[in-house]
């Protein structure tokens, strides 16, 4: 049997996983990039995580194949694991099916029109940050709010890159917060915790950030000068089902009846509106699904991944190290905001870098008593700011390439993901307990 000795070298999996998805990424988006695609997307994070897997069980000979294949089974069948594949799929669904139904555009437009003349950049960041809340996805609300953004910087005149940082800001903070949210899902399980606590935990140190960004560019917008907004077209009953699911969520209500309800009250709204029909619903929410899976995927593999790697010893040798080098529960808090950040920057994937940091930061937490929400909080967060900053992220890549402008040029106006980062770190230093 495995004796479980602190081993670095069972971290091989992930570094093998690193060199193959970051070195790519690398190779495509900056040596030789493909026309019209995104260099750090050439490389599939299946593809990387399963050659990462073979190289898992390549290695600690002491245990059987069959050990091993038990050992993936228990890290799979793991209740947190399941559960978020479950609110996966629901979540895809009702995704697939909100913007089907046009509610994302209805609620966007319909906040767009109550913006006060010369304020159109707070109100876009505002905007963002309800709309992501209500999504649960970043991506999502880049989509859908980077267009309107371009037109409101052509037609007040605004500077562009400061209108899509709004927008990707915005989200990053919605993102962060929403209960069906990936990154929530994923840092929720993996600590063990009630998704109400993790946002109670997140907010007191997101909402200061989000108010600190706010009154920038407050102040840079009285500074300079806009012309009127044009008149956006929205249908109210497509946005109320938005509304109506992040009320619920916020009163904390079971995550799978907020996303079933919220799926059946956006078929009622589309039906009536005919923004749907039977066809359209099931397919869009058929859609919605499809475009979980390789989250899926990743979550199986990387469970599996980090099951054989415990077995090792990978995780002892982790928490040797955070022993040895942190001093107190401070120390062990910044360790594992250090180790979400080193996750996120290497994939480019805040999803994919929590379920990875997960296991991991949960022993570290076990160690120095920090707490589940406490823990869960501080990995979304570390991996939000930078998954927000990077230039090589899908949201930066997704922005820029809708306002055909550079991904480098958003960073300098990215107020929010710096100053979250700010508030996290005085948040650890002030904290007594």
């Amino acid at each position: 049997m495995n004796d479980k000795q602190p081993r670095g070298i069972a971290l091989l999996p992930i570094l093998v996983f690193l060199v193959i998805y970051l070195g790519s990424g690398i190779y495509y988006e900056y040596i030789s990039p493909p026309e019209g695609g995104m260099g750090f997307y050439i490389m599939s994070v299946v593809v990387a995580f399963m050659i990462a897997l073979v190289v898992a069980f390549i290695q600690n000979p002491a245990l059987s194949f069959d050990e091993k294949i038990h050992a993936c089974a228990k890290g799979i069948g793991d209740d947190n694991i399941t559960i978020m594949l479950f609110i996966f799929l629901m979540a895809g669904a009702f995704s697939g099916i909100a913007s089907e139904a046009g509610g994302a555009t209805s609620t966007a437009n319909m906040l767009l029109n109550v913006i006060p003349h010369g304020f159109e950049i707070p109100g876009l960041f505002i905007i963002a940050c309800l709309i992501s809340m209500a999504m649960g996805t970043s991506c999502g609300t880049i989509t859908v709010l980077a267009p309107i953004a371009l037109a409101v910087a052509n037609s007040a005149h605004l500077n562009l890159p400061m209108c899509i940082a709004a927008i990707v800001g915005g989200s990053m903070f919605g993102d962060n917060l929403s209960f069906i949210s990936d990154t929530t899902i994923a840092a929720t399980k993996t600590q063990g915790c009630d998704m109400k606590d993790k946002f109670k935990a997140n907010l007191w140190i997101a909402l200061p950030a989000a108010i600190a960004t706010l009154i920038i560019l407050i102040i840079v917008c009285m500074k300079g000068q806009s012309v009127g907004l044009e008149h956006y077209d929205f249908n109210l009953p497509q946005a109320i089902p938005y509304f109506a699911v992040l009320i619920a969520a916020i009163c904390g209500i079971n995550v799978f009846i907020v996303l079933g309800s919220g799926t059946i009250l956006f078929l009622i709204v589309g039906l009536l509106t005919k923004s749907l029909t039977f066809d359209t619903a099931f397919s869009s929410m058929g859609n919605g699904v499809s475009g979980m899976f390789e989250t899926m995927i990743v979550t199986i593999l990387v469970a599996s991944i980090g099951s054989l790697m415990k077995e090792y010893g990978g995780f002892e040798w982790i928490l040797q190290k955070v022993r040895n080098r942190a001093k107190g529960k401070k120390g062990a808090k910044l360790g594992i905001g250090l180790l979400g950040s080193l996750m996120d920057i290497a994939t480019a994937n805040n999803t994919v870098a929590i379920v990875m940091a997960g296991p991991i930061a949960k022993d570290i937490a076990e160690e120095y008593d920090i707490s589940p929400k406490e823990t869960a909080s501080l990995l979304d967060i570390f991996c939000c700011v930078w998954q927000g900053i990077i230039p090589y992220g899908a949201q930066l890549l997704i922005a820029a390439g809708i306002a055909k402008i550079t991904s480098i040029s958003i960073i300098p106006f990215l107020f929010y993901p710096f100053l979250l980062l700010v508030a996290v770190l005085i948040a650890i230093a002030i904290k007594k307990k």
